[in-house]
């Protein structure tokens, strides 16, 4: 169902574009891959689609449209972008075609915002063309960062002109395939930890760095989450990402806009499955009558379009904020969790309108709901955001003083 929103010309050009790549070309080869369970599956038979589809991107002028044409994208700004990602969520493949799929997405435009001239020379050209991948190391294990990122454990500690950090995570998105990885980690211990944590580039091959493990996890063929060890990983002082202890700004400039595309990316898988539950519905008969004839159906069906009008809507004002250079925590927090439940929402109700053939991997529904199910805890559980917006709700003071103090935009929790 189409609703037309306040986007700009460019916008509605490059979602344009996208929509006709996504239909013409990227489902045609996600129903293949389908088909074929062991290729879907597989990373390896899985990058040589990836980068057939990216080539045809590239020559279609949508490729990166979230990164500066310097680097080879289209240099699209934070709302004009959105329904792009929409129109690439679509697919299980799309995202990944137009390199803007998470963690690779977020961490390309963290360098952008935060490497110096020279980090961004090293790793943004290899990033965005997809020679090489990336990952975002922050989360670990008990008893340490997790949903209250104060909790974190890691650390690097200064020898001469070298940091040397030590530190156990998990979920790294990405960490079995990445070639660079963005690690967050202690470097002032006495201080409160959003004042006293970095981040470092931490190249796949230094001395030190091992994976563990790929987390076994629901959704998500192709991307590990991986365990990860940094055992005395040596890194020269123009590894630091940014400023020393600025960490927690830097993450928060990455979770912002992260967290907005990520809505954007699913309201097109939300999308996709409500179509393919209302051509089931159209043709599929029980009863005397169509199933779309059902009452219950049209309602269910109509009810989860209207929430993803509302999430589109939520999403584009709290872009629209954040490109004022305002700050928009509390805005973001509702998106995400608004956004989580009422996608999941749209994909559990193809799934069940589409009955045996829904839960049936010979359609992309299943695939989608395991996806979905996962995006109410990633970037944030919906308990967090929830927590974020009642401080807002109930005029508390709940974050200490030394948290509160010299935060700049994004700058806080």
């Amino acid at each position: 169902m189409e609703i037309e929103y306040d986007d700009s010309e460019r916008a509605r050009e490059y979602a344009e574009k996208t929509r006709v790549f996504v239909d013409d070309v990227v489902i045609p080869r996600e129903r293949e891959l389908l088909r074929n369970r062991d290729e879907f599956e597989s990373r390896e038979e899985l990058n040589v689609v990836i980068e057939e589809l990216r080539e045809e991107a590239r020559d279609r002028g949508i490729y990166a449209p979230q990164m500066p044409e310097e680097y080879g994208g289209q240099g699209l700004g934070l709302s004009d972008v959105l329904p792009t990602f929409e129109e690439a969520g679509r697919s299980l493949l799309g995202p990944s075609a137009l390199r803007i799929s998470a963690p690779d997405e977020g961490n390309m435009h963290t360098l952008e915002l935060a490497g110096s001239e020279e980090q961004k020379e090293r790793w943004l050209p290899p990033l965005v063309s997809g020679e090489i991948q990336s990952a975002f190391s922050m989360t670990e294990p008990h008893d340490g960062a997790g949903s209250d990122p104060k909790m974190i454990r890691t650390t690097a500690r200064r020898d001469g002109d070298e940091w040397v950090i030590n530190g156990h995570k998990w979920w790294t998105s990405q960490g079995v395939e990445a070639d660079l990885y963005l690690v967050m980690a202690r470097t002032d211990e006495d201080a409160h930890p959003y004042r006293g944590c970095s981040i470092f580039l931490v190249p796949g091959d230094a001395y030190g760095v091992e994976v563990v493990r790929d987390v076994p996890h629901m959704g998500e063929s192709g991307m590990s989450h991986a365990e990860m060890r940094y055992d005395n990983v040596r890194v020269p002082d123009d590894a630091m990402l940014g400023t020393e202890n600025a960490g927690f700004m830097i993450a928060q400039q990455r979770l912002g806009p992260a967290r907005l595309t990520h809505c954007m990316r699913f309201a097109g898988m939300a999308e996709r499955a409500l179509d393919i539950a209302v051509a089931y519905a159209t043709e599929r008969r029980a009863f005397g009558e169509r199933l779309a004839d059902k009452q219950e159906t049209r309602f269910k069906i109509v009810d989860a379009h209207t929430r993803l009008h509302a999430a589109r809507s939520m999403v584009r004002h709290a872009a629209g904020e954040i490109e004022d250079d305002k700050r928009a925590r509390v805005e973001v927090a509702m998106c995400k969790t608004f956004a989580a439940n009422a996608v999941q929402d749209a994909v559990d109700t193809a799934v069940q309108v589409c009955g045996g053939n829904g839960i049936g991997k010979d359609l992309p529904l299943a695939d989608f709901y395991e996806n979905v199910r996962a995006f109410r805890i990633v970037d944030g559980a919906d308990e967090v955001h929830r927590r974020s917006v009642a401080k807002r709700v109930f005029d508390e003071d709940a974050v200490d003083e030394d948290e509160l103090e010299n935060l700049t935009r994004y700058g806080e929790f």
